[in-house]
């Protein structure tokens, strides 16, 4: 799989490395400047396509009712999968997952999970029995560097929009669960305490020079990477570095500092786009009925007259636009004689 990769030229490698030397990138940024980020949704609940630069990261989210395990049984599961697809690098081929998607998958896993990030305590429907099980697809739609940060981002804004069918338990024995019809009664949001950001950092020239969001020109040159997962509070859910040269600690905190400012734009910027979806989903729910302007209604007044034989005779008074319309006929009668 690695063969198929793209490898820089002597002259490639030597020009990235100076221009980093020079606190320049190729592409124009500075050393911890992140590419655009781009979060859309898709018209299902739990869709979210990121786009981090050239990367391109389709996430999706589901979720279906089964068994808990037994050391946890009022707790529902959370799964992270990802697809590396040919078509976003050569170098992935489909089939069995390679090293890169088993290391992607589970750096995100270890950020969402282990940190508790989702309460999985609200997935439970009938403890020991049922719970709910919520399944992250990630899939890798372009390749541009730097896999794991936008992956994070497609399933962490994926989980913010994904909306659980509500359930009910019932029955004779209290164990029955009843899954009920989004359009009967309406979806229920997953609970979220933080959202754990991925920053990744890139080494070159001995662990000297630090870069952070890698492309994959980058990737190839680097000497080593860290991943270091931190929400917005500055709390560390979680560090992966893997392999490649050692770094000394000093430089460790450095990137540990900038990766908790890092984290809390990135955590602004998902929750302004899920906020925006929302809002954009609820105003095409509303059923807005035709306004139809004031009309004024001239009703006219009825007496009723005694005749001799003790009958009723209805007398009908005309309305101010009858007598307005008579009198115009007569006046212009009048100046026609």
């Amino acid at each position: 799989m690695e063969h198929l990769r793209w490898r820089p030229t002597v002259n490639e490698r030597d020009f990235i490395e100076s221009a980093l030397e020079a606190d320049l990138r190729v592409d124009g940024r500075h050393s911890f400047d992140f590419r655009t980020i781009k979060i859309t949704f898709g018209r299902e609940d739990g869709s979210s396509e990121v786009q981090l630069g050239d990367t391109h990261v389709l996430g999706y989210v589901t979720a279906q009712l089964m068994q808990p395990y037994r050391d946890r049984p009022n707790e529902g599961t959370l799964a992270i999968f990802t697809e590396f697809s040919p078509m976003a690098d050569p170098a992935f081929e489909p089939g069995r997952p390679g090293e890169s998607a088993i290391e992607l998958g589970r750096v995100i896993d270890r950020g969402l999970r282990e940190s508790r990030a989702v309460d999985m305590e609200s997935l439970c429907v009938v403890a020991g029995k049922h719970v709910w099980s919520v399944r992250v697809d990630l899939h890798i739609l372009d390749n541009g560097g730097n896999l794991i940060d936008a992956a994070n981002i497609a399933a962490l804004a994926a989980l913010s929009t994904f909306r659980r069918p509500e359930c009910t338990v019932g029955g004779d024995d209290g164990q029955q669960v009843i899954v009920h019809d989004p359009e009967v009664r309406d979806p229920i949001p997953l609970t979220i305490h933080h959202m754990p950001i991925a920053v990744t950092f890139a080494y070159f020239g001995e662990g000297n020079i630090v870069v952070v969001d890698p492309t994959y020109k980058e990737e190839a040159v680097m000497g080593g990477r860290m991943t270091a997962t931190i929400n917005s509070n500055g709390d560390i859910c979680s560090i992966q570095k893997a392999g490649g040269e050692g770094v000394m600690s000093s430089v460790v905190m450095q990137c540990l500092r900038i990766a908790s400012v890092k984290a809390a734009d990135i955590t602004s910027k998902i929750k302004k786009a899920v906020d925006s979806y929302t809002t954009e989903k609820a105003l095409k729910k509303v059923k807005r009925l035709p306004t139809s302007l004031p009309q004024k209604i001239n009703v006219t007044d009825v007496t009723m007259e005694d005749k001799g034989d003790g009958e009723l005779e209805t007398q009908t008074v005309k309305t101010p636009s009858d007598v307005q319309e008579k009198s115009k006929g007569t006046h212009i009668l009048k100046e026609f004689h």
